[in-house]
């Protein structure tokens, strides 16, 4: 009986990390979520926040409003490529700026606050022409304000959309939770912590199984 209990444990042990792990799995944010332009028009989950991003000239930026997982595989992409000459070809290179392609994709009305409307269903496209050391918030804020950001420097609203809120926390009913900031708005993209714990959990106890195994063999 006493070598059944330790398996046992193991088995409510695993069971109870996958269960403390699924609330960060099944939730998403609504959130402005950040992306570098990649080759071939495609888009990559951006490492930095705009505010420290400094894109060189160029260079292809994107936003995308949405209800997206906290994590940068999962994280809505803007719905246009990323195109720099269909954006800034035909705005003529001036000495002493830099020109940086943006993507403004205000995402679909199901994910957009309740009591808001997306300003517009296809994405805004804009051509900034910004100071060589300018950052990619600098970009955005010569081409789309107003924009607001909250006490974190999270970005929460571009032209003014959304009015309010500011990456808030998603029930799978589509209903907010307590506010809370998706770890990759602002600087980068990653697996919320509640995910991350879970899996350390359930490794260590699969690895506290193992060795109890081998100890019966002895």
């Amino acid at each position: 009986m006493r070598r059944r209990l330790p398996a046992a444990a193991l088995a409510l042990g695993i069971v109870l990390a996958l269960l403390a792990a699924a609330p960060a799995l099944a939730a998403g944010y609504r959130y402005w979520s950040f992306w570098d332009g990649a080759a071939g028009g495609q888009w990559s989950y951006a490492a930095q926040g705009p505010s420290l991003a400094r894109p060189a000239d160029g260079s292809v930026q994107g936003f995308r409003f949405a209800v997206s997982k906290d994590a940068a595989a999962e994280a809505a992409k803007p719905r246009a490529a990323a195109d720099f000459e269909a954006v800034c070809g035909a705005t003529a290179p001036a000495e002493g700026r830099k020109r940086v392609a943006l993507v403004i994709d205000f995402g679909v009305q199901a994910d957009a606050p309740t009591g808001e409307v997306v300003p517009q269903e296809a994405p805004r496209t804009a051509c900034a022409q910004v100071a060589p050391d300018a950052t990619t918030a600098e970009a955005l804020a010569a081409v789309a304000k107003p924009l607001r950001y909250n006490s974190a420097a999270l970005l929460c609203a571009i032209s003014g959309y959304p009015q309010h809120g500011c990456g808030e926390q998603i029930a799978q009913t589509g209903t907010a939770e307590a506010s809370a900031e998706p770890s990759g708005s602002a600087p980068g993209g990653g697996p919320s912590a509640g995910l991350l714990v879970g899996i350390a959990a359930v490794a260590a106890l699969a690895a506290a199984g193992v060795w109890q195994s081998r100890r019966r063999g002895r």
